[in-house]
């Protein structure tokens, strides 16, 4: 373990919102980088406070983010031979003190070292028991055993100035936030270990549960279904990692407000769930998981007599979700309820239709919702969520709701368009809660059902799905809705299509007239002659020009989620002209975070003649950059917005500044070249640019429009509710 943080190339490239390639040329061209202390002749490591102060002395950062240099210190103490997140429990727990007990904290902050050595852990260790209970603070997967945060009874320099750092970070953000981001820089890490539960989807499922009162979560993770649910839930969850366990509940705790009674209603235990329930004979008002997928070794074998399923009917080795969709019911109480997440194969796969078919003979499976993809990982499949009524005896209900939430509205032309970004959160919680609530309430009051939703929702009888295949998937269930407004719809769109070619310029008048001379040669000396030339690096050392890179960007989450939020631009939205589709939390947007201002120019970092003015028919003002963005802030006293973008969107700016990595090409921002000219003339380039611009996004949306208008033409011929047009 090293004795101070380092950093990689990678690393290094991410704080200075760069490509690694740019790290690369800085090591072969600049002698008094820092020369590697550790790591491989392939991937080396560097110091990080001396990378830290090169960055400063290049003018490539200003400071290092106080959550980077948290970051860093908790790497600095990850053992190699021990749990990658054993550093996070330590910084979780400290968070706790701050949350629980913030008073505590100042008394010891004012100590010396070596007393603070000494009284931190046992601080540390009296909160998490007051808070945890003798349990949670003391068991096997508990802070204190995971995490070794306080097993030696003392905390060497290192520890001690993660503990204070994590204060200032605490002070900034709160601690539960300080927690979240930390947890989310863990999650990115470790994407093959943890595929956390988006807050968006969790609280689906916690909506779509009700107020339980007792809520269990077999594959617990990092806790998000038990997060979305009140404090005050008797929440339970057991997980095959002890160290992740220890993250939720710490995690849990640190949600729940300090005012709480402790100790805080939460009971996670390690181990297999499926192989060694840590709850069995219990039952639960409601069951909500994410279970693993796609697991062979979930033990099929050994189980053969387990008494989970239902008339000895064995789940087959290849469908282990349905193992744990009769192990979640099996933890139900009668009239309770259970709603997983399931890949949509498990609705369909013939290998498990014994087992769909014993659940829609009891009545158990009340509801199939097929999900857009991007709505919990993996954000490539659309996912469907499964909802469930353990059987109480007497109850002959068997109906299943068919709900199909996938696309944007019944009867669009527009199908959802896949991606944890594009997922339009609040408008897919309406449709599902309304429709489950009304069906369920239906079903437990013995009230007429509601109406079919052609192209949304359809009830089905059980009976009439027990087939050959015992196909669950709603698509094959939900009748197609009218198209898109019937000939009214069509027409209105047909109509919108040709006042946007309409409003197109003529061509003719984009055209470029004579010169009046040759053209400039290309990198014609740097004086103020005709022909010379200025690199964007000369007008940011001059003054003229501020230029903010993103790197990969803040956190951020999808818009709709926090209406509060900072709109964030993505590299997408701003080569696709579309509006931000994700938001950043106030309260986690560092100090100084660039916010853009009208005239400000936006470039995607990879290039793609892509540069667009912040403005009326830009992007917004007031939004954040996302990942892969440069912001160049223009003195438009002395450089016209319009003449930089369109220089930037030129052909030879990409090709002149392009820089190359392994696969990709970026654009090196920095030596980009503009003509020296006068501001006048800037400003009539300028102008010319802007209609280009402005040309460039009508014939945009027109393309667009057209796409659609022709999807739902095809849509209302096929399905015979328009004749086609006369010939002509």
């Amino acid at each position: 373990m090293p004795d101070r943080p380092e950093v990689t190339a990678v690393e290094i490239a991410r704080l200075a919102g760069v490509g690694r390639a740019a790290v690369s040329n800085w090591r072969r061209r600049h002698p008094d980088f820092p020369r590697p202390v550790g790591g491989t002749d392939s991937s080396p490591a560097f110091a990080l406070a001396e990378v830290e102060a090169w960055l400063r002395s290049q003018g490539k950062i200003a400071e290092l983010p106080l959550l980077e240099r948290v970051w860093r210190l908790v790497e600095t103490l990850r053992d190699p031979a021990g749990h990658p997140a054993g550093p996070l429990v330590q910084a979780g727990t400290v968070l706790l003190l701050h949350h629980r007990a913030p008073e505590q904290w100042a008394a010891l902050a004012e100590q010396p070292d070596t007393r603070l050595a000494t009284a931190l852990p046992r601080a540390l260790a009296d909160t998490a028991r007051t808070a945890l209970g003798p349990d949670g603070a003391d068991g096997p997967d508990s802070p204190d055993g995971a995490g070794g945060v306080h097993r030696s009874g003392l905390l060497g320099s290192t520890e001690l100035d993660l503990a204070r750092l994590l204060a200032r970070l605490a002070a900034d953000t709160g601690p539960a936030d300080a927690f979240e981001q930390l947890l989310t820089r863990y999650a990115e890490a470790n994407t093959r270990q943890l595929t956390p539960t988006p807050p968006e989807a969790a609280d689906l499922l916690a909506a779509v549960a009700g107020d339980a009162a007792t809520v269990l979560d077999p594959a617990t993770g990092l806790g998000a279904l038990l997060l979305a649910l009140p404090s005050t839930t008797d929440r339970h969850g057991q997980d095959t990692d002890p160290v992740t366990l220890a993250l939720a509940r710490l995690r849990l705790a640190l949600r729940a407000p300090a005012t709480d009674p402790a100790p805080l209603p939460i009971d996670l235990r390690p181990g297999d769930a499926l192989r060694a329930d840590a709850h069995p004979g219990r039952s639960f008002d409601a069951v909500l998981c994410q279970p693993p997928y796609n697991e062979r070794d979930w033990g099929h074998d050994e189980l053969q007599f387990d008494r989970r399923w239902p008339g000895g009917l064995v789940p087959p080795r290849g469908e282990s979700e349905l193992a744990w969709v009769l192990h979640c019911l099996a933890h139900t109480r009668p009239g309770g309820l259970a709603a997983l997440l399931l890949p949509p194969t498990v609705a369909a796969r013939r290998a498990g239709r014994r087992v769909r078919a014993e659940l829609l003979r009891s009545g158990a499976l009340r509801a199939v919702v097929a999900l857009p993809a991007g709505a919990a990982p993996p954000y490539g499949v659309p996912l469907h969520l499964w909802v469930l009524r353990a059987p109480r005896p007497g109850d002959d209900f068997r109906q299943v709701l068919m709900l199909d939430a996938a696309s944007t509205s019944p009867g669009s032309a527009e199908v959802a368009e896949g991606g944890r970004d594009k997922v339009r959160w609040p408008e897919l919680h309406r449709t599902v809660l309304d429709a489950w609530r009304a069906f369920d309430l239906a079903a437990r009051e013995g009230l007429p059902l509601p109406a079919d939703r052609p192209g949304r929702h359809r009830t089905v009888a059980a009976i009439d799905l027990l087939d050959d295949e015992t196909d669950l998937s709603p698509a094959r269930h939900v009748p197609p809705a009218a198209p898109l407004g019937g000939a009214a719809g069509l027409s209105h769109l047909g109509g919108r299509l040709t006042e946007l070619l309409a409003g197109l310029a003529d061509p003719a008048t984009l055209l470029p007239g004579p010169t009046g001379g040759a053209a400039p040669e290309a990198g014609a000396g740097a004086g103020s002659g005709p022909g010379s030339v200025v690199t964007l690096g000369e007008l940011v050392r001059s003054g003229l020009l501020e230029v903010h890179s993103s790197g990969a960007g803040a956190p951020t989450r999808p818009a709709g989620a926090d209406p509060t939020g900072i709109p964030v631009l993505t590299d997408h939205d701003l080569v696709t002209g579309s509006a931000p589709g994700a938001v950043l939390d106030r309260a986690a947007a560092a100090e100084g975070t660039p916010l853009t201002r009208s005239g400000d120019v936006l470039v995607p970092a990879l290039g793609g003649g892509v540069a667009r003015v912040v403005g009326p028919a830009g992007p917004p003002v007031g939004a954040a950059l996302g990942r892969q963005l440069h912001l160049l802030r223009p003195d438009p006293a002395a450089l016209d917005p319009d003449f930089l973008a369109g220089h930037l969107r030129s052909t030879a700016a990409a090709r002149r500044a392009a820089s190359h990595a392994s696969t990709t090409t970026r654009l090196d921002i920095r030596r980009v070249e503009l003509p020296r000219l006068p501001i006048a003339e800037q400003r009539r380039l300028g102008a010319a640019f802007a209609r280009l611009a402005a040309f460039d996004a009508t014939l945009q949306q027109a393309a667009a429009l057209g796409r659609t208008l022709t999807q739902a033409v095809t849509d209302a011929l096929a399905a015979g509710t328009a004749e086609p047009p006369s010939a002509p």
